[in-house]
């Protein structure tokens, strides 16, 4: 009954930038901790940034002031808007939902997550 499907991945040279959007269904964006994880060459999802019920933001340290995590609960979105795009943001991007509702605070690793877009591919050349 969950789904999240994520779009906007693409090509791009360092310096552009692309935006990412989650489209949730079977849950209120506004109610749930929300997350993207990015999985590289290797096979760990790390994660990226992520929105908590309340609106609270958090980031990791590689994208912070570049990166822009927002939901759009009209739409039931979340969004990541991606700025400043280096070769090692080069990723599939994963959108992620925490299936606890409410919780207080933001978890920042995978196995905190329950339900799990396909990605996005993002790659960004130099």
């Amino acid at each position: 009954q969950v789904q999240l499907v994520e779009s906007g991945g693409g090509l791009v040279q360092a310096g552009e930038s692309l935006l990412l959007s989650c489209a949730v269904d079977g849950r209120r964006v506004g109610d749930y901790n929300m997350a993207w994880f990015r999985q590289g060459s290797g096979k760990e999802r790390k994660f990226v940034s992520a929105v908590a019920w309340t609106g609270n933001q958090v980031y990791a340290d590689s994208v912070k002031g570049r990166f822009t995590i927002f939901r759009d609960t009209t739409k039931n979105t979340v969004a990541l808007q991606m700025s400043n795009l280096k070769p090692e943001d080069t990723a599939l991007y994963h959108c992620a939902l925490d299936a606890m509702s409410l919780r207080s605070r933001v978890v920042e690793t995978s196995d905190g997550y329950n339900y799990w877009g396909p990605g996005t591919q993002v790659t960004v050349s130099s």
